[in-house]
Formats: C-alpha cells, structure tokens, sequence
C-alpha cells in the first residue's frame, strides 16, 4: 500500500490560514525507520529538515522527560517530529471506544489541549512520532480481525462490526498530513467484512473526505463548548468547524459519532453545554442524525500534568484542578489521577445525559462515565 513520495508544501496541510501547526525543522530518526519505503517517504516531505539519528525513539532526552521543556511546550511540536519502528504489535481489547486498540501507527500531536493524558506517559513535551513500517501494522491488524470471526452478538460499541481503535495516542486527522498510514488503515478496514476502524478527533482534515470508506470507518468528532474549547482545546479546529464537517463526513460514507469529551464542571456548565446541543441539532442532516451516536467522557485530570500546565498554560488549570470537586486516586505510573467525587459525578452524569436526551432525542448514547 506504499505510496510515491509526495513533494511537501503548506498546500498539503488541511489547516487553515494563520493556524499553522506544523513547521518541521527537526526529524529525530530511528536508522531502520529511514530504511523503510514509508520512514522514506516521510523524510522526502521535509527536505530542509535537520536529521538527528536517534537509537530508540523512546528516549529521546531533549524532548522527553526534562521539565525545562515546558517553556518550549508548543515550539518542540510545531518543529519537532520523530520517525520510529513500532516494535511491539498487540490489539488490547477495550470495550467502551471501541472493542480493541489497534496497534498505534503514531502517538503525540502537534495540539496541545491542556488535560491530554499523553504528556503524563512522555513527560513534558509530545510531539508527533510517526511508525515507519506500516505493512507491519496493517499485516497483524488484517490476521488479528481474521481470527475473530464474525461478531457473535451485539454490543455498545456496535452491533455487527469487531470496532478497532486506530488513534488512541495521537489524532489520526493530523496525522494524515504527515503520513499516509491513516489512509492505508481506512482502505484495510474497506475491505474487511467483520471489522471497522475507529478514532477520535478534534481537526477537521477534509482531505479525508475523498478516501472512500464505505461506512467501514468511524469518526468521533470531540466537542465542548465552545468557551470551554477555546481556553482548553490550544491549536485545535473550532468547534463550529468540527460541527459543521459532520454532514460532510457522512456524505463521503464514514460513520460520524461525536464525543462529548471531556465535560468540565464549572459555574454554568450545564447551561453551556445547553447551547452546543442547540447548534448540534440545528446543523445535522436527517442522514447524521440517523447514525449519530455519542460517548460521554467526564474530566479526569492528573497532578503532574496539573504542575506541567502551570508552567505554560495556568488558566487551564483554573477550571480543571478543582480540589474541591475532586477526588484522587493512584495511577498505574506512580502520580495521582482526580476526577469528580463520587456522587456529585453520578449526579451530573445523569443531569447531562437526561439534557442530551431533551435537546437531542435521536443521539443514542454508548456510554457515559
């Protein structure tokens, strides 16, 4: 599924004018990813890029784990990106986005939206890191979904089609401007008759729209509202532009679900939320509407990313580090996840989810947490 080189230029990036997120100056590279016709062609994008061989692009110290990055936050992802080999090839099964996580073909982003849990795992600054053997991850994705077989019964995630999450640590539409691996992966699940591709994303690449997915791929277009977008969401399409794609998106034959992700509870929130389903409803088509679907994803936050964001972004931290709202609890890497207390989250679980079925009676929801 390997392409030509394509000849790189700013008309490639579906961005739009004056929010560019990508200028890439430094190519931090894995000597076997070069090798490779994708780590190739990725490398004739980027030209005058500086090339830094690296031996693992795990550990990369100038961009991962020194917390003076945080002054540099957005500067080492709008010039940094990072060519790897995914070594490691498993599907984990899932069962709330989808039923498996695929293995990743990229992780990081050149967004920086202030509650992502990817800084957590990479410490301080996560630009793109693109995985160069992509006949690899396609092989293994195309044997695993052989072996499930047909899907033996229905569920949340859907009914007929084993759902696979291609874009858990990165954002697939913005990769797409990097590398042609989203497009392999959306034309692998074409062909599949018991499986569909998954990913959630908050920029709206329209070049996508040409890639002919036959309803074998799902987007998740993450909304918020939009006050809330502008002061979290940092370098991301606005929401009315994700909004406004949705029909776009279901004409060109994907399946569009949206995610209401994450939910921040501040003084008006649920008035707030109120005018986004307003402007939802008011912009879909009865071919949306027909298959909208939702995931309801409260805030969960992290103390060391709280003390990351004070370093660049403070204000964020005014409406997502809420003490008082919150409740902590270990996580698996030795830092403390807060999310809201229990029993003033069930309650506004429910207050949400009951809003979203008066203002939106079509959307089904598939979970809410």
């Amino acid at each position: 599924m390997s392409r030509a080189p394509v000849a790189w230029s700013t008309s490639n990036m579906s961005i739009t004018e004056g929010h560019r997120l990508l200028d890439i100056r430094r190519i931090y590279l894995e000597p076997a990813a070069a090798e490779l016709p994708r780590g190739r062609e990725i490398l004739a994008r980027f030209p005058d890029a500086e090339r830094v061989e690296v031996e693992s692009h795990h550990r990369i110290p100038e961009l991962y784990g020194d917390e003076t990055n945080v002054a540099r936050w957005v500067r080492i992802k709008t010039e940094a990106l990072v060519l790897g080999v995914k070594k490691s090839l498993t599907a984990r099964p899932n069962g709330r986005s989808a039923d498996f996580i695929a293995p990743s073909t990229a992780n990081g982003c050149a967004m920086a939206c202030a509650y992502c849990y990817v800084p957590r795992r990479k410490g301080y600054s996560n630009p793109i890191t693109v995985f160069a053997n992509i006949d690899k991850i396609l092989g293994y994705v195309q044997r695993h979904a052989a072996r499930q077989g047909a899907k033996p019964e229905p569920n949340q995630v859907d009914p007929l089609a084993w759902v696979y999450d291609i874009g858990e640590n990165s954002d697939c539409s913005l990769d797409a401007t990097i590398s042609e691996n989203v497009r392999d992966l959306v034309e692998l699940f074409r062909f599949l008759p018991n499986a569909k591709a998954s990913f959630a994303t908050k920029y709206v690449n329209r070049d996508l729209l040409d890639w002919d997915p036959q309803g074998r791929t799902r987007i998740r277009f993450s909304l918020m509202p939009a006050a809330d977008s502008k002061l979290l969401d940092i370098r991301t399409s606005p929401i009315a532009e994700r909004i406004a794609a949705i029909d776009d998106f279901v004409a060109a034959g994907y399946e569009v679900h949206v995610n209401f992700s994450p939910v921040v509870v501040r003084e008006g929130w649920l008035e707030s939320w109120a005018e986004l389903f307003e402007h939802l409803d008011d912009a879909l088509s009865p071919e949306a509407r027909a298959q909208l679907a939702a995931e309801v994803i409260f805030l969960t936050h992290n103390d060391r990313l709280h003390e990351v964001n004070l370093g660049w972004h403070p204000k964020a931290e005014e409406v997502l580090w809420r003490p008082e709202l919150q409740q902590a609890k270990r996580s698996e890497t030795g830092g403390w996840n807060v999310r809201y207390r229990t029993g003033l989250k069930g309650r506004h679980v429910a207050a949400l989810t009951d809003l979203i079925a008066a203002r939106l009676p079509y959307c089904r929801i598939r979970y809410a947490f």
